[in-house]
């Protein structure tokens, strides 16, 4: 079946417009009439697996059911007492045993309107499918503002329902001079379909850490998430990704730096196996001077799996002083399976020094020759030099991560 065919197919499966996002509803289903899915004719798609893409839209989108807190409540590890958790639940009441922490309030009405989109609508992405995707069928936001030197720590719990497809939405607003630890886990089911919109707002002095565990753990889950943050002036960012399990996953940080001074840190992992594709698409744009970037992403793909990754760092003529350096380091760990890497460099400034690098290998032999050696059997070899690659990024998570056991799921899922 055409894609057009099934785009149109499931405009028309869903409800009608509603909620106080209604017009934000609106806004994604008129791109899509207009603009259509995207094909390979469109550069930041032309290696996507379109027939997983499809099979993404076929999937029921989540409307009304009824609240299912107990299917949910045994597959989570224990929350650690020093961290608020808040789980939401893609059903009719989409906020499930939320409790803020004092220094986090809702935001107002008044503030919704005036920040909503307006951090993803800065960085300007031609043909913005996945924001629309979202856009046309979420039906509530989680939108939040961390007040002013708060220094706490927040965990956000996103599972998935068995063949269904689910819209998440969040907003936050982190006030000047806050410090917030903030880990999110998104969790795939058989079958199911996740898609995130996320804006983050960063105001002067603000100092955010940002976990993200994304696993899919069943059989043909997928899941579409679009992060936008935007920094403002002496702002510390650090992102730390990994995602693995899914059938098909299209990452998409995009991060501003709207007055310079600011730093970024991304390190991001993402791991496939079987027939799997995983796609992290990332943008930093310097909008000041003095601006500081640090980015590694690494992949390892196994069997006849895919990663790919697609690195845009934009440097205009008022970003003097800007100081980036982008790695992609990737594990091929078959012959059958794939890695496509592409940085991209758009710099104006004179004034700069940006530097880039992409290396694509496998596990040394020499390396495994020397545990072999030693007593340790393939097996276990294998691990020990996994574990080693995926350090550089796992070792940046809080402490409290390491309960959802995804460094085991990492190793274990991985045949060489």
């Amino acid at each position: 079946m055409k894609s057009s065919t099934i785009c149109k197919e499931w405009l028309d499966s869903l409800p009608p417009t509603q909620g106080y996002l209604k017009n934000e509803q609106s806004i994604g289903r008129e791109f899509l009439l207009e603009k259509g899915m995207p094909s390979k004719k469109d550069e930041a798609w032309r290696l996507s697996n379109f027939n997983k893409l499809n099979s993404f839209l076929s999937l029921p989108t989540i409307i009304d059911s009824e609240d299912i807190k107990s299917e949910f409540k045994s597959i989570f590890p224990e929350k650690d007492e020093n961290r608020e958790r808040i789980i939401i639940n893609p059903n009719k009441n989409p906020i499930l045993n939320i409790n803020l922490p004092n220094g986090i309030e809702k935001l107002s009405n008044r503030e919704i309107e005036e920040n909503l989109g307006q951090i993803v609508k800065s960085t300007n992405i031609k043909n913005d499918i996945s924001v629309c995707l979202n856009q046309l069928t979420s039906l509530e936001l989680l939108a939040l503002k961390v007040k002013r030197n708060f220094n706490h720590s927040l965990e956000i719990v996103i599972p998935s329902i068995e063949e269904k497809s689910i819209s998440t939405r969040i907003f936050l607003l982190i006030e000047e001079g806050a410090k917030l630890d903030l880990l999110q886990i998104f969790i795939g089911n058989n079958n199911s379909a996740q898609n995130h919109l996320i804006e983050i707002k960063l105001e002067s002095k603000v100092e955010l850490t940002h976990g993200l565990i994304s696993l899919g753990e069943e059989k043909d889950s997928s899941s579409i998430c679009t992060l936008a943050v935007e920094q403002s002036e002496k702002s510390k960012y650090s992102l730390h990704s990994i995602h693995h399990g899914w059938d098909y996953a299209r990452f998409e940080p995009r991060i501003i730096q709207s007055k310079g001074e600011a730093s970024t840190m991304i390190k991001g992992l993402q791991v496939t196996k079987s027939k799997e594709q995983i796609a992290t698409h990332s943008l930093i744009r310097f909008e000041g001077p003095n601006g500081k970037l640090d980015q590694l992403q690494k992949a390892v793909a196994s069997e006849h799996s895919h990663c790919i990754f697609n690195g845009s760092i934009e440097v205009p003529q008022k970003a003097q002083k800007t100081e980036a350096s982008q790695l992609s380091r990737n594990l091929l760990l078959s012959k059958r399976a794939r890695i496509d890497t592409k940085p991209e460099l758009e710099i104006v400034a004179d004034d700069v020094r940006c530097t880039h690098g992409a290396t694509v290998s496998q596990l040394q032999d020499e390396e495994l020759f020397y545990l072999l050696s030693r007593g340790i059997d393939n097996k276990h070899a294998n691990s020990l030099l996994l574990k080693g690659y995926y350090d550089e990024v796992i070792s940046s998570f809080p402490k409290s991560a390491k309960k959802w056991n995804f460094i085991e799921k990492l190793i274990q899922d991985i045949k060489k």
